[in-house]
């Protein structure tokens, strides 16, 4: 991983602008997010990472006059302590006595003090929860109109400008018209006027457009409103084609910074009440003032995780090829390895790209999903490790190799983890890998009634690990979107307990990945992405809303070589062999008979 960036100069002078009359505020707040409050923004809204040198996905800076704080979860803590300078201080959130930035802000600013962040970057809710809580110690949350890291950032790059183009209804297996439709129901339902839609995948899925405005999310910037009698498209007009303008037929388009202006002058002409989401910025929700109408969730965020048949079978066949492309990838780099003496010849860098063409060999494919981690040896301990051309680690037969990896393509997202050994594991890897293995297909092999949140299942995944006292810390699933975000809620498995209101229903999405780290040695996980599936049970004690499954899309052979064959029961080895079988079923037509990929393929399918 590079040297850290040098933010001496950067935080001086942030701290001269909070400090000078103009804005006068003891502390300023820069979160991750855009102004959709996306996992991922485009490169001229990573301010935080900007300020700190810190790029991973998830977390916020805290800048006082004396202090520079980095709060970020237990998935970024050594790639935060790599990539930060002497400047700033990680806080471990998740860690006992470690509190939030809200908390700190909240609590270690003076009376009569005021906090300063930009409205268009904090979702409302979290605001107005934050607004009380220091109204109360007598803090102040001030909404700065400018944004204080852009008047620092010298040669900050331009907002995206690439054109958005048509997801055809091969793809998308449903019309605008009747999205638009199942949306004003739901909206009506829920009582209120209209949706303010703000986040770019929801965007993107009722419009049944894509675009590039963010690396590997095939989204682009925009608002839409839509009311009982129209809808509005908020977005640079230079954007769209022609073909895209006769796409959108009956759809007003306005430019995009007019959103603030638009709803506030719907909103004062009438007595309307218009619905937002999570994804809802401050700035966006002051300019409604009170014809706003908070939601959990959007219509659309449900309705988009609901996939229909045509979305569920491009996601099974994109998946078959990606998987042609994995056996392809295994094949090609152990022949680098063992044949041709490429052993600490290869960088992590090397064969994330090699990966990358092979992907993008196979029909339909765009692009990856995400950055590749590559990450060999103590590199695998890193989550979200990310390699550095120049600074990555070479790869070692004698060190573990952990490849979590995906691709867009038109009928889908994948997102799949493999970690393998060349040379001769410990034992102790093997049994970890077991281990992780174990929680794997129990978390797999789960039937539960409609209506189960992932909160309930997320324990089927650790147990084995929570036997011998070890964990991991990240969640075990996330929704995948259908040549969308590859991160896709609501529904999710994991611990946090704001997905426990959200439970499973036929045509979601899910990975099942769990994990386990020793920093400074090696990382293990195992991750398939799975298609939320009914299944028949010879009872129903649900009254009629039935039970559910995982079905695997993935179609790449764990490694049976880290595996202890003798911690597995007999289930479990069934459940493997006929994966396995599976995996082989599928792929293998789509390989060239006698070439690298296929015999790896037939090698690792083989049963235990």
């Amino acid at each position: 991983m590079a040297s850290p960036v040098n933010t001496s100069s950067r935080l001086q002078r942030l701290r001269e602008l909070m400090a000078g009359s103009k804005y006068n505020v003891s502390a300023y707040v820069v979160p991750s997010e855009d102004a959709h409050q996306s996992e991922y923004v485009a490169t001229c809204d990573q301010r935080r990472a900007y300020i700190s040198g810190f790029d991973g996905s998830a977390g916020c800076a805290v800048v006082t006059a004396d202090k520079a704080l980095m709060f970020t979860d237990g998935r970024y803590f050594l790639q935060a302590c790599q990539q930060m300078d002497s400047n700033w201080t990680l806080m471990k959130q998740g860690m006992a006595g470690v509190p939030t930035w809200q908390e700190y802000v909240t609590s270690h600013v003076s009376s009569g003090a005021r906090v300063g962040i930009d409205p268009t970057l904090v979702s409302a809710s979290a605001a107005s929860e934050l607004q009380y809580k220091m109204f109360v110690k007598g803090v102040e949350l001030v909404s700065l109109q400018e944004n204080l890291v852009d008047a620092v950032w010298d040669s900050r790059p331009e907002r995206p400008l690439d054109p958005v183009f048509v997801h055809d209804m091969q793809f998308a297996g449903e019309s605008i018209e009747d999205k638009i439709s199942r949306v004003r129901t739901s909206v009506a339902g829920m009582g209120a006027d209209g949706v303010v839609v703000a986040a770019l995948d929801e965007i993107a899925w009722l419009l049944n457009l894509r675009g590039t405005d963010i690396s590997f999310n095939p989204v682009f910037y925009a608002y839409v409103v839509v009311t009982a009698d129209k809808i509005t498209l908020f977005v640079n007009e230079s954007k769209l084609t022609d073909s895209v303008r006769a796409h959108l037929k009956g759809i007003e388009i306005q430019p995009y910074e007019f959103i603030f202006s638009n709803v506030r002058a719907m909103t004062s002409a009438s007595k309307i009440r218009l619905l937002v989401g999570p994804s809802t910025s401050w700035a966006l929700a002051q300019a409604l003032g009170d014809s706003v109408q908070f939601g959990k969730y959007t219509p659309l965020s449900m309705l988009k995780a609901l996939k229909n048949p045509i979305e569920l079978d491009g996601m099974r066949n994109c998946h078959i090829r990606d998987g042609a492309a994995m056996a392809n990838f295994f094949g090609w780099l152990e022949n680098e390895l063992f044949n041709n003496s490429g052993n600490l010849r290869l960088s992590e860098s090397d064969v994330a790209d090699k990966l990358e063409s092979l992907r993008r060999e196979q029909p339909l494919c765009v692009g990856p999903s995400f950055d590749t981690i590559s990450s060999v040896g103590p590199n695998g301990a890193i989550i979200h490790y990310k390699p550095t051309r120049g600074s990555d680690a070479l790869l070692d037969i004698d060190q573990m190799f952990l490849l979590d990896s995906g691709g867009q393509y038109r009928d889908g997202t994948t997102d799949v983890t493999r970690t393998v050994h060349f040379g001769t594991p410990t034992e102790w890897q093997r049994e970890c890998f077991t281990r992780v293995l174990k929680g794997h297909i129990a978390l797999d092999r789960a039937v539960f009634p409609s209506g189960t949140s992932g909160y309930v299942l997320d324990p089927l995944a650790r147990l084995p690990l929570w036997e011998l006292g070890l964990d991991f810390r990240h969640g075990t699933g996330h929704g995948v979107g259908s040549f969308l975000n590859v991160h896709e809620g609501p529904q999710g498995v994991s611990m946090r307990k704001n997905i426990i209101d959200v439970g499973f229903q036929h045509g979601m999405t899910i990975t099942n990945e769990p994990g386990y780290y020793e920093d400074g040695a090696f990382g293990i996980r195992i991750e398939n992405t799975c298609l939320v599936v009914k299944t028949k049970t010879p009872h129903d004690y649900t009254n009629g809303n039935g039970y559910l499954t995982f079905e695997p899309v993935t179609m790449v052979p764990i490694q049976k070589k880290l595996i202890q064959t003798d911690l597995l029961t007999f289930v479990e080895r069934e459940w493997l062999n006929s994966y396995h079988a599976t995996v082989w079923e599928k792929v293998s037509p789509l390989l060239e008979k006698d070439s690298l990929g296929y015999d790896w393929l037939k090698r690792e399918t083989l049963p235990l």
